[in-house]
């Protein structure tokens, strides 16, 4: 029996690693979801709507705070992968401005975040 042929192997290493990563770093993703923006943005606009202001604000102003607190939330823990304070705090934000018995500014504030949104896509490195 004779034995194999040797072959030689130089091993080379990439200092980048050579792995396309789908995860982003914390500085490229974007602090608030889009989504969460246009939630804030259709229920501020459901104050201009009579019945939505007359039904009681006992009622509608819990009901508009999380009709945006919850989503922004979940957006937040599982799309965006902040911490659990981090999406508390965005959630709780976004939902009292939700809750203020007037559209004019949840309405400004989310067309805000949507064109602040869509300008850092555009400004931000394509990989």
């Amino acid at each position: 029996m004779s034995k194999p042929p040797v072959i030689e192997v130089e091993v080379v290493t990439d200092p980048a690693g050579g792995r396309e990563s789908s995860a982003r770093p914390a500085a490229e993703k974007a602090p608030v979801h889009p989504l969460a923006a246009l939630i804030l943005l259709a229920v501020d606009n459901l104050w201009s709507l009579g019945e939505w202001a007359v039904i009681s604000w006992v009622v509608t102003i819990p009901a508009a705070f999380l009709s945006v607190f919850v989503p922004t939330f979940l957006l937040h823990r599982r799309s965006l992968g902040q911490s659990r304070r981090r999406a508390l705090a965005w959630a709780t934000l976004l939902g009292a401005i939700a809750a203020v018995p007037f559209s004019v500014g949840g309405t400004a504030i989310g067309a805000y975040l949507l064109a602040w949104l869509g300008i850092w896509r555009l400004a931000r490195p394509t990989p």
